[in-house]
């Protein structure tokens, strides 16, 4: 269950520096948050939601944490820049979340370490959060 507003660390920027997000509305199983002391023309949200397909043992779960940040381009023109994370579980025919655990861990390991080390990276020298950043392969 998440907190009711994230202003403890939960959500740390690439100087890992502190980012307070601030819960905005519940919807079903969609939850938004908003940063904290937000411009009105500069939103900063965090979303996450949930959605079941199939029945029974063929029913997926896909989850969803999403980031999506306007800024100035140099055009001077709002512009939005997304990064999110999904899941999609077969959660109709899982005894257990060890192997769901495993692959989350996983991509997490690969954005924000370079292999050489055990520490989150959250500057974006990762592998994955390069190749993320700046397109490469």
């Amino acid at each position: 269950m998440l907190p009711t507003n994230l202003t403890t660390n939960e959500v740390k920027n690439s100087s890992g520096t502190e980012v307070e997000f601030l819960r905005m509305s519940v919807l079903d199983r969609k939850l938004t948050f908003a940063l904290n002391g937000e411009l009105p023309n500069s939103p900063h949200r965090l979303t996450v939601s949930h959605s079941e397909v199939g029945v029974g043992s063929d029913t997926r779960r896909r989850s969803l944490v999403r980031f999506d940040k306007t800024v100035a381009g140099v055009s001077a023109q709002p512009r939005v820049v997304s990064a999110y994370a999904v899941v999609d579980v077969p959660s109709g025919d899982m005894a257990a979340t060890t192997e769901i655990a495993n692959v989350v861990a996983e991509l997490i390991s690969f954005l924000a370490s370079t292999g050489a080390d055990s520490t989150i990276k959250f500057d974006c020298t990762g592998n994955g959060a390069q190749a993320l950043v700046t397109g490469s392969l």
